[in-house]
């Protein structure tokens, strides 16, 4: 252990060594009946102490695979409930920096270790299939042709794999396909289609994950180990999943983006943004008492406005859709994390600007959107920029003069529900405090009544399995 600002910090060598004290096939079953235990996104504040966070779950695990071995051993709750106390110890560079930058780097590394497991299972499954089966994207697609899908991922297997390990301790037995009460399932997947989706999209072993982890490696320092990606998915035998959170996220359309992008290349890339910027146009759509325009081409040199202008009795709305995600430079909180953000974000900021300017000064093409009351901007992307609104972050990106908020899908998907008052004004509201403008858009929903979200359940709907619960999935 070393000393850090007034309180003991554990060093990542000793926690690593703790991990390794143990043998994976011993550490990882309790790793996975932990996760399966607490399985919601905040659930894990019901785990003893509060330790047993799926973030550190999913490093125990990844450390265990990466640097463990078999001649070590066994493992108790005792033992991993003292491996992840020590996780939530360890040392941090906010520790030993003391220059004005120090926290919102800090910050930066914190939210992208644990918010992403926050995201819900619902959301995410139900978005996968109403952006990628039940959205038209606007342009000719490339590769998402009919049938990608099931090709590609088998999006509906992911909902399966899931509730079986939620249920099962952590665990998918392939040998319940042919047990009782596999006939349900089966009858809308056959076995042989599950097990090939299986092995190729959700399984590895640990050769492959060690060489997986070791090419993901960005930093040799120890204190940003356990910042960086984890490339955990699933870990047999028996099909062992250590954390059952990132079983969903593999389907996701962030998930499917990687997936896709490594087999089809960059025109994978275009044609899901195509679908996603369509599928925050589905979404503005359920807005009440809202008038939808998509992006409007204007001059002589074609060029376009952001991609959706929303028209409510409150304000303008303008949003502008971005697929993009953080890398790792943000993730890490690199140097380069300034000039990364701006490549990513920063020409939507201007874009916004660009047309409120448009529609103020009263331009031909741009005369059917009303100039008389304010204006606001929204930045969608598909993987949330954590802190992006925060004094740490938002200076870094152009400077505008109409406000401007960034948000993840999952932020637009809840707000659009939103019943009892209009959403104009619970924007205008959020804007004009100086506080509450540089959090997260979706802390200006917290209180308020939604009704259900049509385009999502028509996407949970559209799944064999929606109305099965976890403890109805065969066990072993």
């Amino acid at each position: 252990m070393t000393r850090g600002q007034g309180s003991w910090a554990i060093r990542d060598r000793d926690y690593v060594a703790r991990v390794r004290r143990h043998r994976p096939s011993a550490l990882l079953p309790l790793i996975a009946r932990a996760s399966a235990t607490y399985r919601l996104e905040s659930s894990w504040l019901e785990s003893p102490y509060r330790k047993y966070t799926p973030w550190a779950l999913a490093d125990a695990a990844r450390v265990s695979l990466a640097y463990g071995n078999e001649y070590r051993q066994d493992a108790s709750e005792a033992d991993l409930l003292m491996i992840v106390d020590m996780y939530s110890q360890l040392e941090e560079h906010y520790l030993y920096d003391h220059d004005s930058e120090a926290l919102g780097r800090w910050l930066l590394r914190a939210s992208g270790e644990q918010m992403t497991y926050q995201e819900p299972v619902f959301m995410e499954l139900a978005r996968a299939a109403a952006m990628l089966t039940q959205t038209a994207g606007t342009r000719p697609a490339r590769c998402l042709r009919p049938g990608w899908e099931e090709e590609l991922l088998g999006t509906s297997i992911a909902q399966l794999l899931w509730a079986s390990a939620t249920a099962c301790a952590g665990r998918f037995d392939p040998a319940v396909l042919t047990g009782p009460g596999a006939d349900r399932i089966c009858a809308e997947v056959p076995a042989a289609s599950i097990l090939s989706v299986t092995e190729e999209h959700f399984v590895t072993d640990t050769s492959a994950f060690r060489g997986d982890n070791a090419r993901a490696r960005m930093t040799n320092d120890p204190l940003l180990r356990r910042f960086e990606y984890n490339p955990l998915r699933g870990y047999g035998p028996g099909f062992l999943a250590p954390v059952s959170h990132l079983i969903p996220s593999k389907a996701s359309p962030l998930g499917i983006y990687y997936t896709g992008v490594a087999r089809y290349g960059d025109a994978f890339a275009q044609d899901l943004g195509d679908l996603f910027e369509a599928y925050v146009g589905r979404q503005l759509r359920l807005l009440p008492n809202a008038m939808v325009r998509p992006e409007i081409v204007y001059g002589s040199n074609q060029a376009r406005s952001v991609d959706w202008i929303v028209v409510t009795d409150e304000l303008v709305l303008l949003v502008e859709v971005k697929s993009t995600r953080p890398t790792w430079h943000l993730r890490l909180a690199t140097d380069e994390r300034v000039e990364e953000l701006n490549r990513r974000l920063g020409h939507a900021y201007n874009q916004i600007d660009n047309t409120a300017k448009l529609i103020a000064s009263g331009r031909r093409e741009f005369t059917d959107i009303p100039a008389d009351r304010p204006f606001h901007g929204l930045v969608v992307t598909m993987e949330p920029f954590h802190i992006v609104n925060a004094p740490v972050q938002r200076p870094q990106l152009p400077a505008t003069t109409v406000p401007v908020t960034a948000c993840g899908i999952s932020e637009l998907e809840s707000m659009v529900t939103i019943t009892g008052a209009p959403v104009g004004r619970l924007l205008l509201e959020r804007a004009a405090d100086p506080e509450r403008s540089t959090y997260a858009l979706r802390e200006a929903l917290i209180g308020h009544t939604h009704a259900r979200n049509t385009v999502l359940d028509a996407g949970w709907d559209s799944y064999p399995w929606r109305d099965a619960e976890a403890e109805q999935v065969p066990s072993e």
